[in-house]
Formats: C-alpha cells, sequence, structure tokens
C-alpha cells in the first residue's frame, strides 16, 4: 500500500480532527518530509487537507473525487486489485480489452469520471456523463468454460446491489440478466465481454464492466432514454467519496463470488432480487416479439418462460432479449 494511500486512510479515520505530522510519519514509518509530500499529492487530487502550525493536519469533507488512492483506501483485499483511474475514455471496457491483449493482469481495475463511447449489450450504448457515475471495468482471466460468463454477470449484479444498498441506502431489484433497476427505471448496466482460447474453449479472458447512474445530471437524460433510466438520487452531486466507496464495495463483493464461481453462493440472492419472475413479460428476439410469463431462473442463470400455448423454454442471455408487460 502506497504512503499517500496509507495517510488518506489515516486522516479518514481522523476525519475532522488534526493529526500531527509527527504522529502521521511515525505511524507510517516515513520521515515529515515524505508525509508533506503525500499532503500535496493528495491536494492535488482535489482532496481537503488544512494544515495548521503545531497541529498538524486534517481531513475535510471530501466531496466526490474519483481517484485510484481513494478507491485503494476503502478495500479491504489487499494485492489483489491494480486501480487505475482516468479522466475520459471512449469505454472503460474497450480501453481493459486493449490491455488485457498486452498482457494486463487478473484484477487490473480501469474507472473512469466518463465515457464517450460507454458499452451496453446487444451492441446499445451506455449514456456515462462526467462526474454523475460510476464506470469501471475488471479484468478476470478465470480459465474456465464459455458457460461461467453468465455466471460472472450474475455475481456481479447481486454484487453491485448489495454495495449500492450498503453506500447509497437506496434499494435495487435485478432485470434479468445485466441491468439493475430502482423505482421501475434502470439505474446500472452489466456487461461481460470474453476472449476465448479456440483449442480448449475456456475464457482466457473477461472483462466485467459495471455502470451505474449515480447523481441526475443537471440537464438530465437525453430523449431517448428519460423514460426507461434514472439515477440512484436525484442531487446533482456525491458526498463523502460516494463513488470511490461504491467502487471498492463492489469489487470486495464480487470478488468473495469470484473465488468459488461455481459454488453459486449469490443465486439465492440473484433470484430473490429478480424484478421479472413471476411477471408477464416480452421475449424480444430476431423473430420479433413473443408473450411470456417468467417462472424461473436455472441454476446457470438462464431465463425459464412458459408461453402461451403451454410450453416452456430455457432462454440464454445471448440469444434474447426481455421486456415486462406494462
Amino acid at each position: 500500500m502506497s504512503i499517500k494511500m496509507q495517510l488518506l486512510r489515516m486522516l479518514d479515520e481522523n476525519k475532522e480532527v488534526y493529526v500531527s505530522g509527527e504522529a502521521l510519519a511515525s505511524g507510517l514509518s516515513v520521515s515529515r518530509n515524505a508525509v508533506w509530500k503525500a499532503v500535496r499529492s493528495l491536494r492535488e487530487e482535489g482532496y481537503g487537507i488544512t494544515a495548521s502550525t503545531n497541529r498538524g493536519y486534517r481531513l475535510m469533507s471530501r466531496g466526490d473525487i474519483l481517484s485510484d488512492v481513494g478507491i485503494a483506501a476503502h478495500l479491504k483485499t489487499e494485492n489483489v486489485f491494480h486501480i487505475d483511474v482516468r479522466k475520459t475514455v471512449t469505454s472503460t471496457n474497450t480501453v481493459l480489452r486493449e490491455l488485457a491483449a498486452k498482457g494486463a493482469p487478473e484484477g487490473y481495475v480501469v474507472a473512469a469520471e466518463e465515457q464517450t463511447a460507454g458499452k451496453g449489450r446487444l451492441g446499445r450504448s451506455f449514456h456515462s456523463p462526467p462526474a454523475h457515475g460510476v464506470y469501471f471495468s475488471l479484468l478476470l482471466r478465470p480459465g474456465r468454460k464459455s458457460l461461467d460468463s453468465a455466471l460472472i454477470t450474475s455475481a456481479a449484479a447481486v454484487a453491485t446491489a448489495r454495495a449500492i444498498e450498503e453506500i447509497t441506502g437506496v434499494s435495487v431489484g435485478i432485470k434479468w440478466v445485466n441491468d439493475l433497476f430502482s423505482g421501475g427505471k434502470k439505474v446500472c448496466g452489466i456487461l461481460t465481454e470474453a476472449t476465448f482460447d479456440m483449442e480448449s474453449g475456456l475464457i482466457e479472458s473477461a472483462v466485467l464492466g459495471i455502470g451505474v447512474n449515480v447523481t441526475m445530471p443537471e440537464e438530465g437524460y437525453p430523449d431517448g432514454i428519460v423514460d426507461v433510466v434514472t439515477a440512484l438520487t436525484d442531487r446533482e452531486s456525491g458526498k463523502d467519496s460516494e463513488r470511490c466507496r461504491l467502487i471498492a464495495a463492489t469489487l470486495e463483493s464480487f470478488w468473495e463470488f469470484y473465488q468459488d464461481l461455481s459454488a453459486r453462493k449469490f443465486l439465492d440472492e440473484y433470484r430473490s432480487r429478480s424484478i421479472l419472475l413471476g411477471k408477464d413479460i416480452h421475449v424480444l428476439s430476431h423473430d420479433g416479439s413473443r408473450p411470456a410469463r417468467a417462472i424461473g431462473i436455472d441454476d446457470d442463470c438462464r431465463l425459464v418462460v412458459r408461453y402461451d400455448n403451454g410450453d416452456t423454454a430455457v432462454l440464454s442471455t445471448g440469444e434474447v432479449s426481455t421486456r415486462l408487460v406494462e
């Protein structure tokens, strides 16, 4: 853990209280000059740290600064994640896939303030205005069969739902397979893109992308999505490192599931959070729309439906989409 990260954590634990430079240096086992350099670096990133003669340093209210050190400071799991925060990217998934091709290790995380070409499922886009959302991707190298890519997305949905409720207090449900909803509108999208070894059929790498609408943009959402998309809060700005804490909490929760993905420890919660089960839906495919009732989610996270003629079918994520009957 870097000196800067440790310093931020110490100041955060003593928020609004002055901590002497001597105490910080002793706690970090570094010189007073090293403390001063770390403070200066944190200030450059936007953290409000005041200094007072004979009293030391104090971390003021942080606002919602997105930074690598801010995310890492809230991670309990060490030596797993490498955090790479960028101001603007086309898509965090796109950037991370390029890094994966160059040999980036499992656990590499790319997060951004803004995406100019955020990705959604089935070629859709994900609206990603600056400073109002959580947009990040995690690199995985699972070495598992293709079936597990659906488990990755489903585990991520539960992990993100837990993190949202922990950090913001907002309850969310899951719309099979990769969207989180609140108040009848989408607040989060999840996209897993996998690269396969053609000989073994195993996943060589998987990029798990997560986008959460945290606060409401001043201009609102574009006309094409305003009726189906919303934010977790109607506030126009975040507070107290909200986005850093949300990313860290999601990573921690997902990693716990990922260590034994085949155990499917997330599955019962995935089912209980479903907003489709027991509901009438439209099954959308290249053949058109067909009415059905969602009656179950199987152990491989496929949706089980019953059509009007009594036939049942098991739907895979890459084949169809669904829409609730209004």
